[in-house]
């Protein structure tokens, strides 16, 4: 008799107890029934209109992983984010520091440019010039006891000034002292045939007013070449004694954080006689006095250059004289000549532009040598 659970007719062939093993490994247990892909519709479906029996069924989810394999794979994702915003930002930040590198419409940052202010006083003689040789004329004169050239353009103490150390205070003098050799007792300046190595020693930034002086000079205070050099027409004069005496003072002042001043002020004697005379022993010389007080400024980028930018510049030199006309040169008068009866030259107040005022002084007797009669 067949079991309770046994079909009436025993076990089919091909089923499991039967005598077809082929399926026997096979369990057909609810997670495999989960797993298929192929199931069979239900009645309700069959009824409507299908081609197939089965319906496919999407693969099942993957389960989430696990907790920590998350936290990994948010950190990966956020560091790649934090990434990504930093190179934004940096591209960003070039991007506006490129244009406005850019910018054509930036304030411009140079430094100004300082013009020289000068005045040449013409110092006219009351009377005749008085004459004599070199020597005779130097000793009688107030100029006896001054150095003879370079050796008259003395150093003072030199100290730090805070900004400057005394390294850099003595390259400043040393550049004062060389512009006033260059433009006080070099030959070839003082007649004229050079104005270079006066030219190589002022600031770039002033050689524009420097040139346009020489080119067309103007008695406006900003454009005569006597206000930057001592110079002679070779035409007129020539020097009778090479020896020039020389005397001044030196003083500098840090006058700001990184700039320092030095003012120069000293008396230069030249014996001069008619250009073409060359009688000997000489004795038609006469002495020309010109005293020079010049402002320099320096800061620290100059000094390597060995370069200096003169802010003011007063001359006064005689005997000469006087004239409304604009020097190229300075116009000594030699032994035995007057200066004319002067007339102050006309100004007019409500003309525009710069003021042309010539003016003139008057050589006192006590700057004039005295000579043995």
């Amino acid at each position: 008799m067949a079991g309770r659970g046994d079909p009436p007719e025993g076990e089919p062939d091909g089923l499991p107890g039967g005598d077809d093993d082929e399926y026997r490994s096979v369990v057909f247990d609810e997670s495999f029934i989960r797993e298929a892909r192929l199931k069979e519709f239900s009645a309700r479906e069959r009824m409507t209109d299908h081609a197939d029996a089965v319906r496919r069924v999407p693969p099942a989810q993957p389960p989430p992983p696990a907790k920590g394999r998350s936290r990994r794979g948010f950190f990966r994702r956020g560091s790649r984010q934090l990434l990504l915003l930093v190179l934004v930002v940096v591209l960003a930040f070039g991007t506006a520091i490129y244009l406005g590198l850019r910018n054509p419409y930036r304030p411009a940052t140079g430094r100004s440019v300082d013009q020289l202010r000068m005045s040449v006083i013409p110092l006219a003689p009351e009377g005749p010039v008085p004459g004599g040789t070199p020597a005779d004329l130097f000793a009688h004169s107030p100029a006896a006891h001054f150095r003879v050239g370079a050796a008259g353009i003395t150093m003072p103490a030199v100290r730090e000034t805070g900004g400057f150390s005394e390294s850099q205070v003595m390259a400043a003098l040393t550049t004062v002292k060389d512009y006033l050799v260059a433009s006080s007792l070099d030959p070839d300046v003082i007649e004229g045939r050079s104005e270079r190595p006066v030219r190589v020693l002022l600031d770039p930034d002033q050689l524009d007013q420097f040139d346009a002086g020489f080119a067309a000079p103007s008695d406006d205070g900003r454009h005569a070449p006597t206000g930057w050099l001592v110079r002679f027409d070779p035409a007129k004069v020539a020097q009778a004694d090479d020896g020039v005496r020389v005397h001044g003072t030196l003083r500098y002042q840090e006058t700001s954080p990184g700039t320092l001043e030095v003012v120069s002020d000293h008396v230069f004697v030249y014996a001069l006689r008619p250009a073409g005379s060359d009688a000997q022993p000489v004795r038609d010389a006469s002495l020309f006095t010109v005293r020079r007080e010049l402002r320099f400024r320096f800061d620290l980028d100059a000094l390597p250059r060995h370069t200096a930018r003169l802010l003011t510049s007063e001359v006064q030199a005689g005997p000469q004289a006087c004239s409304a006309e604009p020097p190229r040169t300075l116009r000594p008068l030699l032994a035995g000549q007057r200066a004319k009866v002067r007339e102050p030259a006309p100004t007019d107040p409500y003309a525009t532009g710069p003021a042309n005022t010539a003016l003139c002084g008057t050589l006192s007797r006590a700057a004039e040598p005295s000579p043995a009669a």
